[in-house]
């Protein structure tokens, strides 16, 4: 199946509706390989993110916002 689709100013596509019906998730993994983009469903999100954890300890939540606004008020990038 081929879709067509525009890309907006703002890097955003809309995916048309018979593409959304075959993915069947609303969380897609990206993959690009030269000129070719590659979408998978991601059925849960925390499998798709459990790649940028591994290895690390976990955080509880309050710690963690602690950091974030402490860069923020830094004005640094957390």
């Amino acid at each position: 199946m081929a879709v067509t689709a525009k890309i907006t100013s703002k890097g955003q596509i809309t995916l048309p509706r018979e593409a959304r019906r075959v993915l069947d998730s609303n969380t897609v993994e990206i993959e690009v390989q030269g000129e070719t983009v590659i979408l998978r469903p991601v059925r849960s999100v925390a499998g798709a993110l459990a790649k940028y954890a591994a290895g690390k300890k976990p955080v509880p939540i309050g710690e963690m916002r602690g950091q974030v606004w402490g860069e923020v008020v830094r004005g640094r990038k957390p």
